[in-house]
């Protein structure tokens, strides 16, 4: 052991997180809240979301949750981006100062917020790149060029799935693929019956349910033949609409759009449904999604039925665990099959693939990395060849 090693490792295992997200802290509950509300439980947590264009001065909005302290800031909607970029720093600054919040560890899910983070004093930074934002709608033009800047000086990277991990193994010397992960327990709830929520029990049966984020990556016109073609099915849409204009959402008497719902509501509502659903298209923006909602409908005991996206045939598909279409007849066909037919040896392979996902598990391999990877750095010791976790032939994480 190099000297102070042992007291580096102890600094890099108790320090605050710093988390730079794109996602507000209470907007769907996903692979941010799963691993920041763990981190939480040993450590002080700061979630910094990306500004509200809703004041006439700038101001911090801070609030606690699930142990972690969420920031949100609040800023002028007209304002030049100099002035914007430095009203950010600002915010930042006071809360570190505030906070007491010394050399950090930095852990960012979107690379925009270093226009106004970078140089601040850390212990490490860790870029968790859990999508390829710059392929959504929207997204800046300055996005790609500053994602190369975190990528230059990330003390380590992590991906949300194994076709992004082969997409960025090359631009860092330690990438690290880590694909969504599941809370078995909560969502097995939905294998019992559970209390049929107000708004879905009145929907007729078969059902055919969906959660998630209704946006660009959605397949609308496939959600609208499937419609179309069996108006005996109902389609349970839970989420928000963002980024698109609802207008274009299909509109027909089996369709129904019953809005966000909390993370501890969701077995209730699986549990009444007969096929989940992945209706994503297949465009830049869902070429390196892993739906954490896979691994989520499965544990919740749900025949599913999902496109063709990379990280789902890869292993879902393959294993025989979900159904693969793209055109609206194999769609629907996968769904009949879905519906009718009963393979007694299915939920067990799903259990065996289930047993070796969990976010206890993900998190406490990323801690560890995370770990070893900041002792380094702060060592100066060479950086070796990493050693990559990917998934294997069937999906599961292996050193």
């Amino acid at each position: 052991m190099k000297s102070g090693e042992t007291n580096i490792t102890h600094s890099a295992s108790t320090r605050d997180v710093l988390c730079f997200s794109h996602l507000r802290w209470n907007f769907v509950f996903q692979r941010p809240q799963h691993l920041m509300t763990r981190f939480a439980a040993e450590r002080r947590v700061f979630f910094f979301e990306e500004p509200m264009f809703d004041a006439s001065a700038p101001w911090l909005e801070t609030y606690r949750d699930g142990g972690v302290s969420v920031a949100v800031p609040h800023l002028p909607a007209a304002q030049p981006d100099a002035a914007r970029r430095a009203a950010l720093r600002s915010l930042l600054l006071d809360l570190m100062a505030t906070q007491q919040i010394d050399r950090p560890l930095c852990w960012y899910y979107t690379p925009m917020a270093l226009e106004f983070s970078k140089g601040i004093a850390h212990a490490g930074i860790v870029f968790d790149c859990m999508d390829e934002l710059s392929a959504f709608a929207g997204a800046p033009p300055s996005l790609l060029a500053l994602e190369r800047e975190l990528l230059s000086i990330a003390t380590i990277v992590f991906t949300g799935g194994q076709s992004l991990y082969e997409a960025k193994r090359q631009k860092h010397p330690r990438v690290y693929a880590f694909p969504s992960s599941v809370d078995v327990a909560h969502f097995a709830r939905a294998r019992a019956r559970q209390a049929e929520p107000a708004d879905q029990a009145g929907i007729p049966h078969p059902r055919l349910g969906f959660y998630g984020v209704v946006d660009e990556r959605m397949d609308l016109d496939l959600m609208e033949a499937v419609a179309r073609e069996r108006e005996q099915w109902h389609q349970v849409i839970l989420g928000p609409c963002v980024k698109i204009d609802e207008a274009r959402l299909p509109r027909r008497p089996n369709i129904h759009y019953l809005g966000m719902k909390r993370y501890e509501d969701l077995p209730g509502y699986l549990s009444g449904w007969d096929v989940a659903l992945l209706p994503f298209a297949r465009n830049e923006s869902t070429r390196y999604i892993s739906p954490t909602k896979t691994p989520e409908y499965l544990a919740a005991g749900r025949p599913v039925v999902s496109t063709s996206i990379t990280d789902v045939v890869r292993p879902y598909g393959r294993l025989g665990l979900v159904g693969i279409a793209d055109r609206p007849s194999d769609f629907i066909a996968q769904i009949e099959r879905a519906l009718t037919t009963r393979d007694p040896g299915w939920l067990p392979r799903v259990d065996q693939f289930l047993a070796d996902l969990s976010w206890d598990r993900t998190w406490a391999s990323m801690r560890s990395l995370v770990d070893q990877a900041t002792v380094r750095s702060a060592v100066s010791a060479p950086a070796p060849d990493a050693r990559r976790i990917q998934a294997d032939s069937e999906g599961r994480l292996a050193l």
